[in-house]
């Protein structure tokens, strides 16, 4: 059960989110738990992600503002493994790192960004450009599969496919892969980390201004 602060925490920045929506991000909690959120973000333009719909969910700890919530994403990207807690700097996985002050906003902000760049981390995988195009033209029907994301995001169910919309996709995420050297992978985890850091607080500072 959600502490007094972690409710009324998030009841604000749901409130904040519906009067200042953020630029390709959408996030609802779920109406009978809101320490469970759904989010989507819309590949930014001139990116391998242009014209997807990444469907993910936050799980917050009760102890939110104070502990960082569970990052997983939804939706086949190429970028990240699906229903895999991710090792981001605002996440879980790393509560040294946390800073109380960072919003649904800033993390989901994070998340983008970490999206859009390279660095290997915990829960990430490696696809090809092409691969990753594909599955953004698929993503808007794989969502359309899910009972969750219809109920919150009925609005993007509404809207027509896209032209060039994939009905199929496999999500390369179950496929056998190699996922490189331990050594390299955990070598980048201090490079992503500063790099995600450095967004969400930039995000953070932005909001406050």
């Amino acid at each position: 059960m959600a502490s007094k602060a972690c409710l009324m925490r998030l009841q604000k920045e749901h409130q904040r989110l519906a009067l200042e929506p953020v630029p390709n991000i959408e996030a609802e909690p779920r109406p009978n738990n809101i320490l469970e959120w759904h989010f989507v973000i819309k590949g930014p333009a001139a990116s391998p992600y242009e014209g997807g719909q990444y469907h993910g969910k936050l799980v917050f700890p009760p102890e939110y503002p104070y502990k960082p919530p569970s990052i997983i994403m939804l939706t086949p990207n190429g970028r990240f493994n699906t229903n895999t807690r991710l090792c981001l700097s605002m996440s879980d996985f790393h509560p040294e790192t946390w800073v109380p002050a960072w919003s649904v906003a800033s993390i989901l902000n994070g998340v983008m960004s970490f999206m859009l760049e390279s660095t290997p981390t915990v829960g990430s995988i490696e696809t090809s450009l092409a691969e990753r195009k594909r599955l953004a033209r698929a993503s808007h029907a794989w969502n359309r599969k899910g009972a969750i994301f219809c109920e919150l995001f009925p609005h993007l169910v509404a809207e027509e496919l896209p032209d060039d919309a994939d009905a199929e996709v496999v999500d390369p995420a179950q496929e056998p892969r190699s996922e490189g050297g331990g050594g390299k992978l955990f070598g980048a985890l201090y490079v992503s980390c500063a790099v995600v850091v450095c967004a969400v607080a930039g995000y953070a500072v932005f909001q406050d201004l």
